[in-house]
């Protein structure tokens, strides 16, 4: 399921990437051609870069929210339950004398 969710994030930064890199072309074109100053161009580009970064922090965070839906209605023991439980049983092993090499 972390894999999953980890590829939605890769293929959200690349498509991001591959969206920077074209606006990007397009304002060297507008720059070259004399449509807009350089100065315009860079800041075309770098509030586009400003705004992705923030978009993606705030798609990272709903990611991770709808992970933690799905693990708490699958009900999926957590990392925390599992070492709980993993205490109690190597407590239990200890007082049964059961020695595991």
């Amino acid at each position: 399921m972390e894999d999953f969710f980890k590829k939605m994030l890769h293929t959200g930064v690349g498509l991001v990437s591959r969206t920077a890199e074209k606006l990007q072309e397009t304002v060297d074109e507008l720059v070259g051609e004399g449509k807009i100053s350089k100065e315009e161009g860079k800041k075309i580009v770098d509030d586009f870069l400003n705004n992705a970064e923030a978009k993606k922090d705030e798609f990272e965070s709903k990611m991770k929210q709808a992970a933690d839906n799905v693990v708490d209605n699958l009900k999926f023991p957590t990392k925390n339950d599992y070492d709980e439980l993993l205490k109690r049983v190597e407590a239990l092993e200890a007082k049964l004398g059961i020695n595991h090499a």
